[in-house]
């Protein structure tokens, strides 16, 4: 075989195999970046700690991502697809044969549950307008926009088979239940020293958040007073 065939053809398949290799190490990224979230939280995660975990120099990172957050944004991206899929789930589920205050607290619990078993998404929900949408190109926050705007649609979409809402209340329901449960994963402080404080101190007691329940009467209070408008 010639030498420039041979050459050619080995080029051809560097080039075929490099998007594949990329991706491998972006996903690479993405689990330690899961992995130490989840075991530190959100806040706490630097660039350098994912850099050291897959065995990359901080600046050799910037060759799949262009800062920490948006490491972090993909994650939140990821998180309101896998939500939305289960959560519709449910919801298309539900059923009609129970009265409508019964099924509104029912999707009540279907959303708060969902949400609250979702540890990692919760606190990267209140990180993401806070910072970051903030440290990325506005390509990167476009593209994260229309993939959550989607998601929250679809399951917005999923509410008004359960319960008779309009479109906008169905879209408030939605956009309360995520911005609730970031803000209130924040206040529960699970897993830290502030939680453990909360739980030991008498006069701190009420500052001890159970997310699940708490965020379940307040969809059941919004839920409610749509249903009666």
């Amino acid at each position: 075989m010639p030498y420039a065939r041979v050459m050619q053809e080995k080029s051809s398949f560097e080039r075929a195999r490099s998007p594949q290799a990329k991706r491998m190490r972006e996903q690479a990224i993405l689990d330690a970046a899961v992995r130490l979230s989840t075991e530190r939280g959100v806040r706490a995660v630097t660039l350098t700690d994912i850099a050291a975990d897959v065995g990359l120099h901080k600046s050799a990172m910037l060759r799949y991502f262009e800062t920490r957050e948006e490491i972090f944004l993909r994650l939140a991206a990821a998180g309101w697809q896998a939500w939305s899929a289960a959560v519709r789930a449910e919801l298309d589920d539900l059923g009609e044969d129970a009265p409508l205050p019964e099924r509104a607290h029912r999707v009540a619990a279907i959303l708060a549950g969902s949400l609250a078993s979702r540890p990692l998404f919760c606190d990267l929900l209140a990180h993401t307008p806070l910072n970051l949408e903030r440290n990325v190109s506005l390509a990167t926050v476009r593209a994260f926009k229309v993939s959550a705007l989607a998601e929250a649609n679809a399951i917005a979409t999923s509410l008004r088979r359960a319960l008779p809402l309009d479109d906008a209340e169905a879209r408030d329901v939605v956009a309360t239940a995520t911005g609730m449960a970031g803000a209130l994963w924040q206040m529960a402080a699970p897993g830290t020293q502030l939680r453990n404080l909360y739980e030991t101190d008498p006069q701190l007691s009420h500052a001890v958040v159970e997310v699940g329940p708490r965020l379940t009467a307040i969809l059941a209070r919004l839920l409610s007073g749509s249903l009666m408008s």
